[in-house]
């Protein structure tokens, strides 16, 4: 070797580097012993601000994790430990090709707060201007990519599990679910788009605000945006102490989140109190990066699913179940049936200003997953949002009922809608329809009769939970025939020993041997089976 040649003996490959403090954080936490949700959370946590906000989106996905682990994972909201000023200023730099010296003439280097994709600093521009800039943290697109394709790596070498219960967990899955929305998060521009929408759809409302976007400066690791002060929504005394009336206040953010939901189909998913602001006599929305968006037949759907838990309409609410989510096996239609009908029955009797309705959707999903079905992501994303705001109203403002504010917007929906004209216009084509089928009626059931008379007619009777059962007796008749072929294979070869068969082994037919083999073979199979099954 020459004496000149670079050595890398001494240099560890950082993707191999990072794989091995990934999988050193989990032996810290004792993974193997299995998988608790406070377990996960310190893990995420000791993993860096990269894991600290898959842990944030994960904590909205009761689909994909049980509800004690989303519920653990929300704590990771706290603020992350922030990086450089010095990198704050190389990011803007670079961003705007020229020094920060020439946009802002105050810059604090204390954050007011740190996130795991970015920081926000307070500034003032050279026009006066009061403005924060949202400044995306060096390199996080590359080192969540990094991490997410090591995590992956090391999650297939362990099995999780929540512990006693048994709840598997496919974090594979889960990852790649994250991934996606968190590309979108590292795109301001796509914040920035959010916030313009935002502000379409909320116009003509004089109590909500938005903090408006300084486009000329704003790129995609780059948001600028007016300063919001005010007060948090859940700081109760300081705005009682300004004259604020909570239950006004509440009155409010909950029926704009309604509207939000029903009629824009444009929502929060992530609102919490650090996301809401009283100032000027407006609520206003921040950190509008994560936004649920729902399709049209996604929202009708919502709506009368709604409207279902609130009349117990059983059989409505299971067909709204079937329609939205996706069925990942075979539906037992009778069971899901009464598993619904046990659901309303236990809310029916309470008083609708009583029930909680985000718990409702959140057992709901559970419940869907039971039977195989899984809810698009926008519609958990929904469920999750539908419980942080009715944890913000209990907090600030508990006489507030959500749910009964979303049927009072229900109901004044439809009678907006109403239109004599065109129901009675649908009444008379229905009835038309009908009258036309009922006609063909009496020939139907002529040709049926006949049908039986000749012996032509069959009957296609599908017994509804008869799977398991048959799928039982199916596993036990294969296992007789097994047990009678070994036994034959036994008997034949003992006859076949009998004989003077060639070729030999010490004076033994090789056949014979051969089924000797076969049928030990065969016998061991069993016998596992049994104990196998015994120990279950």
């Amino acid at each position: 070797m020459s004496a000149n040649a670079p050595t890398t003996k001494n240099k560890e490959n950082p993707t191999r580097q990072r794989l091995k403090e990934m999988l050193a954080i989990m032996g810290k936490h004792g993974l193997v012993k299995g998988m608790t949700p406070e377990k996960l959370r310190l893990i995420l946590e000791d993993l860096g601000p990269t894991y600290v906000k898959l842990g944030q989106i994960m904590s909205m996905r009761t689909d994909i994790l049980p509800e004690r682990y989303c519920t653990e994972l929300t704590r990771l909201r706290a603020d992350v430990k922030p990086f450089p000023f010095e990198q704050v200023k190389a990011v803007m730099e670079e961003q705007y090709e020229r020094p920060p010296e020439e946009i802002f003439s105050y810059i604090d280097e204390k954050p007011l707060g740190s996130a795991s994709i970015a920081q926000v600093h307070r500034a003032t521009l050279l026009d006066g201007s009061e403005v924060v800039v949202k400044v995306q943290r060096p390199g996080i697109k590359e080192t969540m990519s990094r991490d997410i394709r090591l995590m992956q790596k090391a999650v297939g070498l362990l099995h999780f599990v929540s512990g006693p219960a048994g709840d598997v967990i496919d974090l594979k899955a889960v990852l790649r679910e994250m991934w996606n929305v968190a590309q979108q998060e590292m795109d301001f521009l796509v914040e920035a788009d959010h916030i313009r929408e935002f502000s379409k759809c909320n116009a003509g409302i004089a109590y909500i605000g938005w903090p408006q976007v300084v486009w000329k400066l704003t790129t995609p690791q780059l948001l600028v945006m007016e300063y919001i002060d005010g007060y948090s929504i859940d700081d109760t005394k300081a705005l009682e102490k300004q004259g604020y009336d909570m239950e006004e206040i509440g009155m409010k953010l909950a029926e704009n989140y309604v509207k939000q939901i029903l009629d824009d189909a444009f929502f929060h998913a992530d609102p919490h109190p650090g996301n809401i602001r009283v100032r000027g006599g407006k609520i206003v929305w921040l950190d509008l990066g994560m936004m649920g968006r729902l399709s049209a037949r996604d929202q009708a759907l919502f709506r009368n699913a709604v409207k279902a838990i609130v009349t117990s309409d059983v059989y409505e609410l299971k067909n709204i179940l079937l329609t939205l989510g996706n069925h990942n096996g075979r539906i037992n239609h009778s069971r899901l049936y009464t598993d619904i009908d046990d659901m309303l029955t236990k809310y029916g009797s309470m008083e609708l200003g009583s029930m909680d309705l985000g718990k409702v959707v959140t057992e709901l999903t559970m419940l869907a997953a039971d039977h195989n079905i899984s809810m698009p992501a926008q519609i958990t994303m929904l469920g999750r949002g539908v419980v942080t705001i009715e944890g913000v109203l209990s907090r600030a403002c508990p006489q507030v009922n959500f749910i009964q504010i979303m049927a009072n917007h229900l109901s004044g929906s439809l009678l907006e809608e109403f239109d004599l004209k065109r129901e009675i216009r649908h009444a008379g084509r229905s009835f038309l329809a009908t009258s036309r089928k009922s006609l063909d009626i009496p020939a139907q059931v002529s040709d049926a009769l006949k049908m039986a008379i000749k012996g032509q007619s069959k009957l296609n009777l599908e017994l509804t939970g008869s799977e398991e059962p048959l799928n039982q007796l199916d596993k036990m008749v294969n296992k007789i025939v097994i047990g009678m072929i070994t036994a034959a294979l036994l008997i034949g070869s003992s006859l076949i020993c009998t004989t003077q068969m060639q070729p030999q082994i010490l004076g033994i037919p090789f056949l014979g041997i051969l089924g000797y083999c076969a049928s030990m073979v065969l016998f061991i199979w069993l016998f596992i089976k049994f104990i196998h099954k015994k120990r279950r």
